[in-house]
């Protein structure tokens, strides 16, 4: 569904991204781990084209898409769920919504059924939403783009406990859906939770690649990597 391909991303001339690469098949959840500045959220941003590599290639369904414009590789079917949820404040739930919807299997009515809070709240603003009710919300948009793959960036950032607990079994939900999904987490404990494989960055690389499984017992990796 997905490949990244040895990119290399930059700001400036920062060399953040150096050689990453990694897949996402069909139906699969991966997770993308690592501290604060390991270069996930880099990833991410190149990946819907934010951020254009100067190098590497990212494939989507077998088409390169690299370096196109970030409306474009949407439309190709990458969905996002950027981080700090980035919904239309001034725009109801409702308009959020439909504002993003495209045709597919994921319709108006099927993201109330998995988010009823946002039914109830359909008509309230977006600025006036609580932070997990904002991450529905920005969940229930990447969604109803109908997307083939699924990009979640740091969605458990900032929420409760509780809510994290919520969030965390709606994207396991999402997974048995058969969409593919990238997801990059802080909370390690939620991400292992939902994973299959996982994807390890320190300072811009790859520098390990491991099931969820193993990861969970690998307490050396965690502890030197993650800081756990």
């Amino acid at each position: 569904m997905l490949v990244v391909d040895a990119i290399h991303t930059y700001y400036g001339e920062s060399h953040i991204l150096q050689g990453v690469s990694l897949e996402v098949n069909k139906g699969e959840l991966v997770a993308l781990l690592g501290r604060n500045g390991a270069g996930k959220t880099t990833t991410m941003n190149s990946i819907i084209g934010f951020n254009r590599p100067r190098a590497g290639r990212v494939v989507l369904l077998g088409r390169d898409v690299t370096g196109q414009p970030p409306h474009a590789i949407a439309s190709a079917g990458v969905g996002l769920v950027p981080q700090g949820r980035r919904i239309f404040a001034p725009l109801s739930v409702r308009e959020n919504l439909v504002f993003a919807h495209s045709r597919g299997d994921w319709t108006l009515e099927r993201v109330y059924q998995l988010f009823p809070r946002l039914l109830e709240r359909q008509n309230v603003r977006g600025n006036s939403l609580s932070g997990g009710e904002q991450q529905m919300l920005a969940i229930g948009r990447a969604l109803l783009m109908n997307p083939s793959v699924l990009l979640m960036d740091e969605p458990s950032e900032g929420l409760a406990p509780l809510i994290v607990r919520d969030i965390g079994r709606i994207i396991g939900e999402l997974k048995q859906s058969g969409i593919a999904i990238l997801l990059a987490e802080q909370n390690l404990a939620m991400a292992l939770g939902v994973a299959d494989r996982c994807y390890v960055l320190n300072k811009g690389q790859v520098v390990a690649e491991a099931s969820a499984e193993s990861l969970r017992n690998d307490e050396e990796l965690k502890h030197r990597f993650l800081g756990v």
